[in-house]
């Protein structure tokens, strides 16, 4: 049975292999994370700028900025636990990851239990206010705000009605925010058989849930289309 304590706690993962950023995320959440995915230090940063994480997931070998430069440069302003992976596995390699300021470090390739057994020292090691006093799980889409957590979208003090595939969609685009997703793709994280007509189908269903997220859905602000790669949700 997953706790509450374990659904309230959210972990940010960055690779920039979306193969091991999906993995990574759905054996996260299977086992009660709330989790969100990154592809690279710029999106990171964009990330942060609206949430809060309790612990970050972080593969070293990183195209442009990498895995340690960054660490070292987030120590200057969060103290949010750090988990470095690699798949280097040299002493050395696992000092400097430490010097960066990452909590642990883990080389690839290793079993996913693993992760979760890491994960679940380092945070019964944080502080007990820092485990109990929480700040909202929430992404701002301009007048309307979804709360990560519980899967919720709110406007003001309203509770806005989801549908199901609706509240699929938020998920996934949450766990994914600024990041391109494809028709296809999305066909396939909703559990639909492939095709042209499912395609269409979701068309329809991004169509609804704007006019439950934008001011104008005819000119989307925060679901936006992204020419020749599919939907993008971008939050404040």
């Amino acid at each position: 049975m997953i706790s509450e304590q374990m659904q309230d706690v959210h972990i940010l993962i960055v690779d920039d292999d979306e193969r091991i950023r999906s993995l990574l995320q759905k054996f996260l959440s299977r086992n009660g994370f709330c989790v969100t995915a990154a592809r690279d230090a710029a999106h990171v940063r964009k990330l942060l700028t609206g949430l809060e994480f309790d612990l970050i997931v972080m593969d070293v070998m990183m195209p442009g900025e990498d895995g340690l430069t960054l660490t070292r440069d987030l120590r200057r302003q969060l103290k949010t636990p750090i988990i470095l992976l690699t798949a280097k596995g040299e002493t050395n390699e696992r000092i400097m990851g430490l010097e960066a300021g990452a909590d642990d470090y883990l080389s690839k390739p290793f079993e996913p239990k693993e992760l979760i057994l890491r994960i679940n020292a380092i945070l019964r090691r944080m502080p007990v206010e820092q485990t109990l006093v929480k700040s909202p799980k929430t992404m701002q889409l301009g007048d309307v705000h979804y709360d990560l957590t519980r899967g919720e979208l709110w406007s003001g003090t309203n509770l806005v009605h989801l549908t199901d595939t609706e509240s699929a969609l938020m998920r996934i685009f949450s766990a994914a925010s600024h990041t391109p997703i494809s028709r296809a793709k999305l066909v396939e994280d909703l559990g639909r058989d492939t095709g042209q007509a499912q395609e269409r189908a979701v068309d329809v269903q991004i169509t609804r849930l704007r006019r439950k997220i934008e001011a104008d859905p005819k000119s989307p602000r925060f679901l936006q289309t992204v020419r020749g790669a599919g939907y993008m949700l971008a939050p404040e």
